[in-house]
């Protein structure tokens, strides 16, 4: 059976859309975003940004050890591009280092969270009754925390926790690896919510009625037209939820609460330099700013143009 998306082309064909037949939902979206080219700059720069997440730690892995207090505090020149911070480092080094940071939360976090929010959505929708009742108290019960406070919470609670100690899947959660896993504790949450209000609907279509009325149990029409189904919001989530794992991460460095001491990231960076401005010194705090702003810009715009290429209701808008 077609796993495009029905209860979209249905819309579309309601709305009067026009739909081609000829063409699957997710090549037409291909198309359409790939005929965008503010989304091809967009993915060119988030593609820049991978790519210096992987390369900066080969190409500056001596970095810790590279301080020269007779540099220290240096404006931008030739010989450092973006200045040198207290310990005579490189400001460029280090902003580039943080880009592995800031790529590998809001990239973690979001295979984690969104899987998560749509299975549970989509169970919550396809079952009912008293499963949807335990789903739907859950997450409620969670949302009713302001998000920041719930990650902040779970931080507080992962200090000094350690997961398959001993074992090559060893993770801290007192570093990155609890941010990650706090993010996505709060991130699911959304997510499980638009799927299960989509799978409400979408288990009265005609398709899932046939299907059921062959016989097939409810797994698997969860599994087989449900989740193919909803996939596309997952795919949008994870756009706009990297952006603010992204920000999120900064936040609880800027605190103190995020990635190890050390360990370079973009908001240890603005915390670091909160006072320098205070003496004229803007380089590290401006290379910080600049390099999460170009990022959440080009996910933002990015997110948007997926939304428009992924939602028929929006394609002629």
């Amino acid at each position: 059976m077609d796993h495009q998306p029905t209860s979209d082309l249905a819309s579309a064909a309601a709305g009067g859309l026009p739909v081609d037949s000829g063409r699957s939902f997710w090549s037409d979206a291909r198309r359409r975003l790939a005929r965008s080219p503010t989304a091809m700059i967009c993915l060119g720069v988030i593609a820049l940004y991978a790519l210096v997440a992987v390369v900066a730690p080969l190409a500056y892995a001596d970095w810790q050890g590279d301080t020269n207090y007779a540099q220290a505090n240096q404006p931008p020149s030739a010989d450092h591009l973006l200045g040198t911070d207290t310990f005579g480092r490189s400001v460029l080094a280090k902003t580039l280092l943080a880009t592995k940071v800031a790529m590998t939360v809001g990239l973690v976090t979001n295979l984690i969270a969104i899987p998560l929010g749509m299975f549970l959505g989509a169970v919550a929708g396809s079952y009912g009754r008293w499963i949807d009742d335990v789903i739907v108290w859950f997450y409620t019960t969670l949302a009713a925390v302001p998000g920041i406070i719930r990650v902040i919470a779970l931080k507080f609670a992962f200090q000094g926790k350690v997961l398959f100690a001993g074992t090559a899947w060893e993770l801290d959660l007192a570093g990155m690896g609890g941010v990650c896993v706090a993010l996505a504790m709060t991130y699911w949450i959304g997510t499980c919510r638009l799927v299960r209000a989509e799978t409400l609907k979408l288990r009265e279509l005609d398709y899932v009625l046939a299907a059921r009325a062959a016989g097939r149990g409810r797994l698997s029409i969860l599994l087989r037209h449900i989740l193919p189904n909803v996939a596309h919001i997952g795919v949008i989530n994870f756009s706009l939820g990297f952006v603010g794992a992204v920000t999120a991460e900064v936040i609880l460095s800027y605190l103190g609460l995020g990635v190890q001491v050390g360990q370079p990231s973009w908001g240890g960076m603005i915390n670091a330099a909160r006072t320098d401005l205070i003496v004229g010194r803007w380089w590290e705090l401006t290379a910080a700013v600049t390099a999460m702003f170009v990022l959440v810009l080009a996910m933002n715009i990015l997110g948007d143009r997926l939304r428009d290429a992924l939602d028929p209701k929006l394609r002629n808008a």
